[in-house]
């Protein structure tokens, strides 16, 4: 591999990383380990002709930049990508838009993305593709020539077959994934949930290698969970210890402002708590932060009015003037400070109703100190569960086994939070980002090598077939027919 080229649908601003979480930083890290580039769209929007990409060089790392037209944002972005894909592989089939007519624009920024991008392929470069915005984007690549080593990585759950079946274009999604050497999944979940659909949609069969055969094509399905870099929010002896005997005992969730979160859900669940143990009261605070996302979606200014509700009314209920039960943040917070709050944190509470990994758990755990940590209150829904099974699991639709945990949580002892602690944190330390991208690295290119040998020997094996074919009709040609022309 001579190089490493990334391709996401936005790309960070590396002078603003340390502000940026999850899976951007996840792709940062990776470019670190590798000789490479970062392509993808630049965050601006030009109603102006097509620009030609952008080279821009920081911190040793290189990206590839081009923008959006308001329509391109509009559509693409706004539209199939988080109207139409996001709820559908959420298993929303209620909130997905299908007949906006959104799927041509689709397509037609992933055109764009693959002219841009095979301009700039070397023909040893390997190609790692990420997200539900470039589903087809290896089909356009390989229709300009590009046989490069081609790999896909979901970032985001996959839900089940009969969901995604839903989808108007799903024969096409099917096809486009079939272009990939590689696709990555964070769960084993996900894996049989997508296997299931490839199986229903273009009648995919499993062959006993354990790839999946469609369209002539076999493509490797693989589990290849994401990861943190722990070292970037684990304690040091020059980080200020806070008091595990501090009041308010602090509860902290970070997540995006996302119907996917389960974020009423979680406020209703602390209403409860708050209702049926009255001896808690004054003595712990929910600090709920919610950046937000996609707010000229339709779906998102409903939940917003709905969380304002609910933290409102809780506090309404509960506070007092020297008191308020929810600090509902509704903004973003730098990396330096969320380890800081993580850290000064008892409790974590992550509870997606259904999520593809869920970092934000994994970094809970790391910024603890190892002899007194808090403790991560995790829904089973989310990726991340699979991995951290020390947490304290729970349903995030059950309201009662919410507030129950949260209980468990606030009266465990320090040994279980120590004991609990440890066995996460080697969890978290395993499935690191490092890990992570050299797991689907060596196994992308293990695939792409496998599908170049195959298609060499595929078409030797037809050369050899065609000269034997030439060979043996010269030696006995077939007499001539006439054709007649019965009328």
């Amino acid at each position: 591999m001579t190089r490493l080229i990334m391709v996401s649908n936005r790309v960070i601003d590396f002078n603003a990383v340390t502000q940026t979480g999850g899976v951007s930083v996840a792709i940062y890290n990776s470019l670190a380990r590798h000789n490479g580039f970062w392509f993808g769209w630049n965050g601006q929007i030009e109603d102006c002709s097509p620009s030609k990409p952008v080279t821009t060089t920081a911190e040793g790392r290189t990206t590839v930049t081009v923008p959006l037209s308001a329509a391109e944002y509009n559509d693409y972005y706004l539209g199939y990508a988080n109207s139409v894909l996001w709820p559908v592989f959420h298993n929303r089939l209620d909130l997905a838009q299908f007949e906006a007519g959104y799927y041509a624009r689709y397509l037609a920024v992933n055109e764009k993305f693959a002219d841009d991008l095979a301009q700039l392929v070397a023909p040893d470069d390997t190609i790692w593709i990420h997200d539900y915005h470039l589903l087809p984007m290896a089909r356009k690549l390989r229709r300009r020539d590009i046989e490069n080593p081609i790999g896909f990585f979901l970032h985001i759950p996959v839900g089940p077959a009969q969901a995604l079946l839903a989808i108007p274009e799903y024969r096409e999604i099917a096809q486009s994934l079939s272009s990939y050497d590689l696709v990555g999944l964070q769960t084993e979940v996900d894996v049989r949930n997508l296997i299931d659909f490839l199986q229903r949609s273009v009648d995919g069969r499993l062959v006993p290698s354990g790839r999946i055969r469609l369209f002539e094509r076999e493509l490797e399905v693989g589990c290849f969970p994401v990861g943190i870099e722990p070292k970037d929010f684990e304690p040091s002896g020059d980080d200020l210890k806070i008091s595990s005997d501090s009041e308010p005992i602090r509860i902290i969730g970070i997540d995006r402002l996302d119907y996917t979160k389960g974020l009423p859900q979680k406020f209703r669940a602390f209403g409860k708590f708050l209702a049926d143990y009255p001896e808690y009261r004054r003595r712990i605070v929910l600090s709920q932060f919610a950046p937000p996302t996609r707010e000229s979606v339709e779906a998102y200014a409903d939940i917003t009015a709905e969380l304002e509700s609910l933290s409102g009314s809780i506090n309404g209920r509960y506070g007092e003037l020297d008191w308020v039960p929810i600090n509902y943040i509704h903004r973003p917070m730098p990396r330096k400070e969320l380890v800081d709050v993580y850290r000064a944190s008892r409790i974590g509470w992550v509870t997606p109703l259904m999520d593809g990994m869920n970092l934000v758990s994994k970094e809970y755990v790391a910024a603890q100190w190892p002899d007194d940590p808090g403790v991560l209150v995790l829904s089973k829904f989310a990726g991340s569960a699979a991995q951290l099974t020390e947490a304290v699991l729970v349903n995030p639709y059950d309201i009662s086994d919410m507030a129950q945990s949260l209980r468990l949580a606030l009266e465990m002892p320090r040994e279980e939070r120590v004991a609990r602690h440890a066995q996460l944190l080697r969890a978290v330390r395993e499935f690191d980002s490092e890990a992570w991208a050299a797991s689907f690295i060596a196994a992308l290119i293990k695939a792409g090598q496998r599908r170049q040998s195959e298609t060499s020997h595929s078409v030797s094996t037809a050369k050899a077939t065609a000269d034997d074919q030439s060979a043996t009709s010269k030696k006995k040609a077939p007499p001539r027919v006439a054709a007649h022309i019965v009328g």
